[in-house]
């Protein structure tokens, strides 16, 4: 069971849920941070997506001076490749599987479970969704990288699952190489991820958030 705190938010008030969208938040934020996208998606008035917006322990982070903050896990180094704790990621991740197998006990169908992540939250979904043993709907990565791609041990029920990937073209934070670099591990891994680029730095932009309201239609529509 995970003990990670959540803000849920229902796309719509019918009382049958049938399909859940776990979003992870970046460095420094919290559960509330994706709260103002939902209705941005614009989705269907007949979907009824149940959004779970954990929140992250509060630990401290090496690149910011050891200040205490909501974090995934700590980096110890910003460049090209990034310097990790990965048994901290994977921790994340192990939280964020139990939160799918929550949504399972409550009746939503695995296969209609979707995780989406920003920065951080995304490399702790590409772990969390590949390494998972039950076919998931779709993963939504966002100005992202993908950290665990050389030791992550991938699930076959994981083949052919559809995987967003959205990043700034102006990315200070983690550059667009890294994006590119995630989608190519992606490829590797037999996935065909669909890629998006916009003009926009670490951040989140409407296109975009419009983009990710078409990929749920598709992946979740009936």
């Amino acid at each position: 069971m995970s003990d990670l705190p959540v803000i849920e938010l229902l796309s719509n008030d019918a009382a049958e849920v049938d399909a859940s969208v776990i979003w992870l938040h970046g460095l420094g934020a919290d559960g509330n941070d994706f709260v103002p996208v939902v209705p941005q998606l614009k989705l269907p008035a007949d979907y009824a997506i149940r959004f779970v917006f954990p929140t992250a322990p509060s630990i401290p982070v090496t690149i910011n001076n050891g200040w205490v903050m909501p974090a995934w896990y700590d980096i110890l180094r910003l460049d090209n490749v990034r310097s990790i704790d990965e048994a901290g990621l994977r921790e994340s991740a192990a939280q964020t599987q139990a939160l799918i197998r929550r949504e399972l006990d409550r009746g939503i169908a695995c296969e209609r479970v979707v995780l989406a992540g920003f920065s951080q939250g995304g490399a702790v979904c590409f772990e969390a969704a590949l390494s998972y043993e039950q076919r998931l709907g779709g993963v939504i990565a966002l100005s992202t990288y993908f950290p665990t791609a050389d030791s992550l041990a991938m699930q076959p029920a994981q083949q052919g699952l559809p995987v967003l990937v959205c990043h700034g073209l102006m990315d200070p934070m983690v550059p667009e190489s890294l994006g590119r670099a995630a989608v190519e591990s992606l490829g590797e891994k037999g996935l065909t991820p669909e890629y998006h680029t916009y003009p926009m730095a670490h951040e989140v932009y409407m296109p975009e958030i419009e983009r990710i309201g078409l990929w749920l239609r598709s992946v979740l529509g009936s």
